[in-house]
């Protein structure tokens, strides 16, 4: 039985898509905790634009780096599998990340041993304990942030996939895959700093904690969707070269069968 699941192609497919799918998403989670110079990171000066009343430089989350691999995972289950598919995948990576950050809360509750502490003094961490829970701790607002984006822009993108599918038809993949990113990817954007930063500091703010301004929301909502914006339009080659991967996995006829009950099945 299991034999025959993984022999059919279409399944094995859905399975390797699907993986990547899901760990490009919780790992994306794990590692966004470091912000990053993406000006810096290639040498160059910040740019410092004045936006809206703030000096603003390319400074992003460390999952910008393979969020795009997760968009394009959404467009080729999209083409292949259809909204249900995509659907499927977007809630179970979504009840997957909530429980990632459960074991976290709970891996961070453990009592540590008295060596783990100081374990890596000598590389310049005082306390390991407390790294590890910098890390992984991440606060209530910036997951249902960051969650509720993922769940809305995977929503939005299929949809928008497939309004524009069915006025162009096969052709132009460039335009239904690149442009339901760059629609999902703007309300993702925002979505994620409005709850997580701009609703979570005033929640959670006491004494003389900062308060994310709503210009500065907006300021920074734009500069990492002009950085999305980007690795969309450049990602646009790769998905071409995957769908040429797959076409060529499954063979013409089943391709051809697939796509077409892709689109019948929302």
């Amino acid at each position: 039985m299991i034999k025959a699941i993984i022999k059919n192609k279409p399944t094995r497919l859905f399975l390797i898509l699907g993986g990547f799918f899901i760990a490009n998403a919780i790992v994306a989670e794990i590692i966004g905790v470091k912000i990053f110079s993406l000006e810096k990171t290639f040498g160059l000066l910040p740019l410092n634009m004045h936006l809206l009343g703030n000096d603003l430089s390319f400074n992003l989350t460390a999952g910008v780096l393979i969020w795009p691999i997760v968009f394009v995972m959404t467009d080729i289950i999209n083409e292949y599998y259809g909204m249900r598919g995509v659907r499927f995948l977007s809630w179970l990576t979504a009840g997957l990340i909530a429980f990632a950050f459960i074991v976290f809360m709970g891996a961070i509750q453990l009592v540590p041993a008295d060596f783990f502490i100081t374990s890596k003094q000598g590389s310049g961490v005082p306390d390991m304990s407390k790294a590890y829970n910098s890390v992984l701790g991440q606060g209530g607002f910036i997951i249902i942030g960051s969650v509720t984006a993922f769940i809305l822009g995977q929503l939005i993108d299929v949809f928008i996939f497939h309004r524009i599918k069915k006025v162009t038809g096969e052709k132009k993949i460039w335009l239904r895959a690149t442009g339901s990113t760059l629609i999902s990817q703007f309300i993702d954007s925002f979505v994620v700093l409005f709850i997580a930063f701009y609703i979570g500091t005033r929640v959670n703010a006491s004494g003389n904690d900062f308060v994310w301004p709503f210009k500065l929301f907006i300021a920074v909502g734009i500069v990492n969707y002009i950085y999305k914006f980007i690795i969309a339009i450049i990602m646009t080659p790769v998905i071409y070269l995957i769908h040429h991967i797959i076409e060529r996995y499954l063979g013409e006829e089943q391709a051809t069968a697939m796509r077409e009950a892709a689109m019948t099945n929302t």
